[in-house]
């Protein structure tokens, strides 16, 4: 599917191209255009709060006290798997092969695109269709499929809005959650010459009027994985809209894209997960289809792929395996929920990450996959406030991990030197009282003298103007607390 319109501008994410103002990757700079869009702040934030009240509501439905219980078993679970990964991954590749999968591995994204590519040229295919896959967005596997002469269709209906938009997802699970009904039905009209709706079942039915036709004559498809079970060497999708087991079904070949880290032990274990997927995501009893695939199609099956090809991906993960500060991080089931209780990601949007995920989770795992020096925004994207880890369906300790990474970037000299002197100065003052005291007392008189009639400062110097150039500062009172509590103990 080609989009021969061109927009006057294009944001770059991960070197993908979106609708939005060209800003330097700088997130300070790129931030300040998604704050500033109405619009755009007024999308995210109904939908994330949607969400989150959502989730909070039905876990404590469904779950009650032992909601924390549940969690506290998944994220052992996970634990439990990735501490032992290559066991897993054994057991999984031995079981997937028995079931006349064929199983490849790839080192990074280039290695898995080639193979994909490889694959279709092998087999001559021409039209692809596609389900929802963050992998895929990690590997930008659709540019090369386009570039090889393969039409690559995204299914996922958010998914195929914002291709044919020229944009990328800002979120893990809902894609277009920065779009609107009247950005779709413009696209629809400008791309595939629809009749102009704002209806929202019409919008749907126009798609899927399109992509019904690409289903019934692509000769592959592709999709993600959510769980991978090692003892059957079975890969389960999980979806809403059903065009994960259209993309896995139809077509004669079938390539999944998965994360090495996917891999749980037994089905067993897989039901705790799917107990928690749908309802920190979408405040779902269970997603709409939960598709399991062991293999391609016995002799005796109507439907399903000639050929499934799982290509297992490393892509970085084996760098954050074998640190211990942060292997919890590869707990992740990309379920959203951390995005969505995250008040920074709910101003910023997710674009402003600059990379394919955003949001706490994002700002943890971008700097491992990618290197600490290449985002050094994201570890300082958070305020800390713990919203996340109290999100998380498997406990990832996402607030302690950002500071870790903070710290690395010190350790590392990623941070500047200004930065860097000004966090020695600040130690030194932590650490002395009396300079705290006296450092504390100059700061309040010099602030009280720049702050105006209003009581307030406009324009903060130094690091503080950043605070000011989105809102306005305080001043501080004409007598600290410990001034007014040694005058009290005196009186």
């Amino acid at each position: 599917m080609s989009d021969t319109h061109e927009h006057p501008v294009a944001l770059s994410i991960d070197g993908q191209p979106t609708l939005f103002p060209s800003l330097p990757y700088d997130m300070h700079a790129r931030t300040h255009g998604f704050i500033a869009d109405e619009k755009i702040q007024k999308f995210v934030n109904k939908a994330t709060l949607y969400r989150d009240g959502g989730r909070k509501a039905y876990t404590a439905k469904i779950f009650g006290e032992k909601h924390d219980d549940v969690r506290d078993l998944a994220g052992r679970i996970k634990q439990h798997t990735l501490d032992n990964l290559d066991y897993y991954l054994g057991q999984f590749i031995d079981n997937a092969t028995a079931a006349g999968a064929q199983v490849h591995f790839a080192m990074d994204g280039a290695e898995a695109n080639r193979i994909c590519l490889d694959i279709a040229k092998r087999e001559g295919i021409k039209l692809c269709v596609k389900s929802k896959s963050m992998v895929t967005e990690e590997t930008h596997l659709v540019p090369e499929m386009e570039k090889a002469g393969i039409e690559t269709v995204e299914t996922d209906l958010g998914e195929f809005i914002l291709q044919i938009d020229n944009d990328a997802p800002s979120h893990i699970v809902t894609p277009m959650i920065h779009k609107d009904k009247i950005a779709v039905a413009e696209a629809f009209q400008r791309v595939l010459g629809a009749e102009y709706t704002e209806d929202e079942k019409a919008l749907t039915m126009i798609a899927r009027r399109h992509l019904r036709e690409k289903f019934r004559t692509a000769d592959l498809g592709m999709s993600g994985g959510n769980f991978l079970i090692a003892e059957s060497g079975s890969m389960v999708i999980c979806t809403n809209e059903g065009n994960g087991r259209f993309c896995t079904t139809a077509p004669r070949v079938h390539i999944a894209f998965v994360g090495i880290e996917k891999l749980v032990p037994s089905y067993e274990h897989l039901a705790v997960f799917l107990k928690l997927l749908a309802k920190h995501a979408t405040a779902q009893p269970l997603t709409v289809y939960t598709h399991m695939i062991t293999g391609p199609k016995r002799a005796a099956e109507t439907d399903g792929p000639e050929q499934v090809h799982i290509v297992l991906i490393d892509n970085g993960r084996t760098n954050v395996l074998k640190d211990e500060d942060y292997r919890m991080a590869l707990r992740c089931i990309r379920c959203g929920a951390c995005l969505n209780a995250c008040p920074v990601y709910r101003k910023t949007t997710g674009h402003a990450y600059g990379a394919v995920y955003g949001g706490p989770i994002g700002a943890v795992i971008t700097p491992l996959f990618k290197g600490l020096e290449n985002y050094p925004d994201l570890p300082n994207a958070s305020s800390l406030c713990g919203a996340c880890y109290e999100a998380c369906p498997v406990k990832i300790d996402l607030p302690q991990m950002l500071i870790k990474l903070r710290r690395d970037m010190v350790d590392q000299r990623v941070t500047g030197t200004l930065d860097r002197w000004m966090y020695k100065v600040g130690a030194i003052g932590l650490k002395h009282r009396w300079i705290y005291e006296h450092a504390g007392a100059l700061q309040m008189k010099m602030l009280r003298m720049l702050a105006k009639d209003d009581g307030y400062l406009h324009s903060a110097p130094g690091p503080a103007k950043k605070w000011t150039e989105e809102r306005d500062l305080p001043a501080p009172a004409k007598q600290n607390f410990r001034t007014w509590w040694k005058k009290r103990k005196k009186g």
